[in-house]
């Protein structure tokens, strides 16, 4: 009996470590979709890090998994954070007025033979707002022509993010970080 106990006890220490691990800390997620292609691909395994958006707001350039819906989350990239002014002019990336790089979208702009992966559009156009509100962010897919993002569905509240993930670990022949 006493052995039994043991056991017991073991099952529920490890079920509770695990609890607090995947409530807190770190949770699998399955892409779902083309959106994030060519950086993430349909049926990726990635392990999202919560642990960030508890101490810090989310960064430019970080690509986040957020509740789009009760029963739907999305994996995006983020775009502008508050306080931001963001617009696409010439398939070109400005946020404060200031030209981004986005070398994530140069596989799919050589693809384009010259015609824009993203259309121009100013942040005013796609939400009515001039800037990026205070607790809110802007995100877009990578796959710009095949993603349903901040252009369609507004700004993201960042209590919405679950957290930030860049590390693909299924497949294991495609094991890899991401950025």
């Amino acid at each position: 009996m006493k052995e039994l106990f043991s056991w017991v006890k073991a099952l529920v220490v490890a079920l509770v470590i695990a609890f607090i691990i995947r409530t807190f800390l770190f949770v699998p997620v399955i892409v779902d979709g083309e959106s994030m292609m060519p950086t993430l691909h349909n049926a990726d395994r990635m392990i999202v890090n919560k642990i960030p958006y508890y101490f810090n707001e989310p960064e430019r350039g970080d690509i986040v998994v957020f509740h789009a819906t009760e029963t739907r989350d999305y994996i995006k990239r983020v775009i502008a954070v508050p306080g931001d002014t963001m617009y696409y002019k010439d398939d070109t990336l400005y946020v404060n007025d200031k030209k981004v790089a986005e070398p994530y979208l140069k596989e799919y702009k050589a693809q384009m033979s010259g015609v824009p992966l993203t259309e121009d559009f100013t942040l005013e156009e796609r939400t009515g707002e001039t800037t990026v509100p205070k607790g809110k962010v802007f995100v877009m897919g990578d796959n710009r022509q095949n993603s349903k993002d901040s252009r369609d569905i507004g700004f993201v509240d960042e209590e919405q993010i679950v957290g930030t993930t860049n590390f693909v670990f299924y497949p294991f022949n495609d094991v890899r970080s991401v950025d």
